[in-house]
C-alpha cells in the first residue's frame, strides 16, 4: 500500500494517479473474469472427456458381450453399472457446459466450449403432429410498410408427451417479405426449456419425476420409451436431466432460504449406496424438514436434502452453518458441535426425539414379535416388564400430544404444563430409581441411559409449544429414499448423489404441500426462463397450488 507521505500535493497529479489506479483495477477485474471463464471451460471439457470415456467403455463391454455371449451374471451387473455411470457423467457434463457458457458470456477473450453430440435422429414419422401456427407480422418491422408477401415458413419440432400418448408439436413460423423495402419479417423462434432443447416441459417433468420420484433409472426409462415406439438414448435423457437441474436451481435456492428461516427443523439421515471404482460404498443422504403445522403455523412445509460420501459430523455443521433455532433430531454425535455454547449468535437448541427413545424399549417389550419368532421356531427372547412399563408411560405422553396436534403453540404449552409435566417428572424419577437396580450390561439399562444422559433435550418440549414430541416428519421425508433403494440399486457418482438430493428436495416439498410434483415441474419448466426474478416465489409449490386452485374455481 502506498504511504501517504509519497502522494503528490497538487490536485492534477492526484487525478492522474487515481485514473491510473482505476485502469489497473479494470484490467485486474477483466483478468479475473477471464480466468474464471477459462476454469469453467476447462471443467466442462474435463466433464465431456469423462462422459466420452464412459461411453466408449460401455460400447466396448457391449461389443464383447455380443461377440462372446453373456459370460456371467457379473457381466450383466457390469453393464448396469457402466450405464448408470455414463448417465451421471452425461448429466454432469451438461451442467458444466451451461456453467461455462454463463462464465464465457461475461468476457470476450475466452472462446466458448460446446460439447460434441451425435446428431439426433428425426422424430418417428408415425407420431402425430400438432401444428401451432404463430401469426406472422402484419407490418414490416423495418419500415412499417403493410405490403407483405409470404415467402414460406420454418418449422420447429418439439417432442412432447401426454399421458399414454406421444406427439410431436410443430410450431410453424411464417415468413413475410416487405415489397417496399425487401426486408424479411418473422415471429421469433419458440422457447425451449433448455438451450438447444427439443423436449417439451411435460416430457422433461416426466423424466425427472420417473427418475427421482419413482426411482426409475434413465436406462430403464429409455427401454420403456423404445417399446412405445420413441427411441431416446441414455445420453440424450441424461442431457435433459443435467440441463433441467441448472434451470431449476433458482427454485432450489429459494427453497433453502425458506427452510433455514424456520424456528424449528427436523433433521435425519439415511444410507445411500454409491458406485465407487467398480463397487458400491455406503454414503449418506441428509434431510432437514420445516413443518409448522403441528403448532398451527401458517408457513408452508418444505424439505431440504443433502448428499455426502460419509457420515462425518462436518456435514450437518456445514448444512446448518447459518441456522439458529431448534433442531429436532436423534442423538447422533455429529450434531454435538451445533449445540455447543460457544457457537456464537447462531445458537441451535437440541430437542430429542421421544419416538427414538420409545423404540429402544419397544424392541425389548414387543410381545407380538416375540410370539412370531417362537412360532417360526426361532429363539424367543424374554419380555422385560421394566421395558413394558417404560413404553406404557411414554405412550401416555403421545396420547396427550395427539389431542393438541394443530393447536397454537401457547395452548399446546398450557396443556403440557398441566398434563404432561407431571408425567415427565414421574417418568424421570421412576427411571433413575430402576436404573440403580440394573446391571450396566443390561439392554434395558442402555435404553434408559440413552434418555437420562440427555434428559434436558427430552424435556425441552415442556418449555416450548413449537417443539414436537417426535422426529417423524424427517423420517417420513426419507421414506421414499428407503423404498427406492431397491429399485435404483446405487447412485452413479458423488455428483449424481448431489443431483438426486437436489431433486428430492423439490419433489418432497411438492408432496408436503399436496401438489402433484410432475404437474408442478412441468409448469415451472415451461415458465421459469421468462418469469421475473422478483416474482420467483409465485412458482414455489405452495403458491403454485393456490394459483391453480383459483383458476380451477373460476373455470367451474
Amino acid at each position: 500500500m502506498m504511504s501517504i507521505d509519497v502522494l503528490p500535493n497538487d490536485s492534477e497529479s492526484l487525478k492522474r494517479l487515481l485514473l491510473a489506479r482505476e485502469k489497473e483495477l479494470v484490467v485486474a477485474r477483466a483478468h479475473a473474469v477471464a480466468v474464471t471463464a477459462e476454469a469453467a471451460t476447462l471443467r466442462a471439457k474435463v466433464a465431456d472427456d469423462q462422459a466420452l470415456i464412459a461411453h466408449l467403455k460401455l460400447w466396448i463391454e457391449k461389443l464383447n458381450r455380443d461377440r462372446f455371449g453373456q459370460r456371467s451374471e457379473r457381466s450383466a451387473r457390469l453393464l448396469n453399472q457402466l450405464e448408470l455411470q455414463l448417465e451421471e457423467l452425461e448429466a454432469t457434463a451438461t451442467e458444466d457446459e451451461l456453467a461455462a457458457e454463463k462464465a464465457v458470456a461475461r468476457t470476450t477473450s475466452v472462446a466458448a466450449f460446446t460439447r460434441k453430440r451425435s446428431s439426433r435422429k428425426p422424430f418417428p414419422e408415425h407420431l402425430p403432429r400438432e401444428r401451432v401456427i404463430v401469426p406472422g407480422p402484419t407490418a414490416c418491422a423495418c419500415c412499417g410498410g403493410t405490403r407483405l408477401s409470404r415467402l414460406g415458413e420454418d418449422v420447429t419440432e418439439t417432442l412432447e408427451v401426454v399421458p399414454r400418448q406421444w406427439k410431436v408439436i410443430q410450431t410453424v413460423r411464417e415468413k413475410f417479405s416487405c415489397r417496399d423495402c425487401e426486408s424479411i419479417g418473422q415471429a421469433p423462434a419458440p422457447f425451449h426449456v433448455i438451450p438447444r432443447g427439443w423436449a417439451g416441459p411435460s416430457l422433461l417433468a416426466m423424466i425427472l419425476f420417473e427418475k427421482y420420484g419413482q426411482h426409475q433409472p434413465l436406462n430403464r426409462q429409455a427401454e420403456r420409451y423404445d417399446r412405445e415406439g420413441v427411441p431416446l438414448s441414455l445420453s440424450t435423457l441424461a442431457d435433459q436431466v443435467g440441463a433441467c437441474c441448472t434451470a431449476l436451481r433458482p427454485i432450489h435456492e429459494r427453497l433453502i432460504a425458506h427452510v433455514l428461516a424456520a424456528g424449528r427443523l427436523h433433521g435425519d439421515d439415511t444410507t445411500v449406496p454409491v458406485l465407487a471404482k467398480g463397487k458400491t460404498v455406503t454414503a449418506r443422504c441428509w434431510t432437514y424438514v420445516r413443518d409448522d403445522r403441528p403448532f398451527g403455523g401458517q408457513a408452508p412445509p418444505a424439505a431440504l436434502f443433502y448428499y455426502s460420501r460419509d457420515r462425518a459430523g462436518e456435514h450437518p455443521q456445514r448444512h446448518l452453518a447459518s441456522y439458529s433455532g431448534i433442531l429436532q433430531a436423534d442423538a447422533y454425535s455429529g450434531y454435538g458441535k451445533l449445540y455447543a455454547d460457544g457457537r456464537g449468535p447462531d445458537t441451535i437448541r437440541e430437542a430429542a426425539c421421544w419416538a427414538h427413545a420409545r423404540r429402544k424399549f419397544f424392541v425389548l417389550a414387543d410381545i407380538e414379535a416375540n410370539a412370531r419368532r417362537k412360532a417360526r421356531g426361532s429363539t424367543s427372547g424374554a419380555i422385560s416388564p421394566t421395558a413394558l412399563e417404560a413404553v406404557r408411560r411414554i405412550d401416555a405422553l403421545f396420547e396427550i400430544e395427539r389431542s393438541i396436534n394443530g393447536l397454537p403453540a401457547d395452548r399446546r404449552l398450557a396443556v403440557r404444563h398441566e398434563q404432561a409435566a407431571p408425567l415427565v417428572a414421574a417418568l424421570e424419577a421412576w427411571m433413575r430409581e430402576e436404573r440403580r437396580k440394573l446391571s450396566r450390561h443390561s439392554d434395558v439399562a442402555g435404553a434408559m441411559d440413552y434418555m437420562l444422559k440427555r434428559w434436558h433435550a427430552f424435556a425441552r418440549f415442556l418449555d416450548d409449544g413449537h417443539i414436537c414430541l417426535s422426529n417423524n416428519a424427517a423420517e417420513r421425508a426419507l421414506r421414499g429414499i428407503a423404498l427406492g433403494r431397491k429399485a435404483w440399486l446405487f447412485a452413479g457418482s458423488d455428483r449424481g448423489g448431489d443431483r438426486a438430493a437436489f431433486m428430492y428436495g423439490l419433489i418432497v416439498t411438492a408432496k408436503l404441500n399436496d401438489v402433484d410434483p410432475q404437474a408442478w415441474l412441468a409448469d415451472v419448466l415451461a415458465r421459469i426462463a421468462g418469469h421475473p426474478v422478483q416474482k420467483l416465489d409465485e412458482l414455489m409449490p405452495w403458491n403454485w397450488r393456490k394459483q391453480n386452485s383459483v383458476h380451477d374455481a373460476l373455470a367451474a
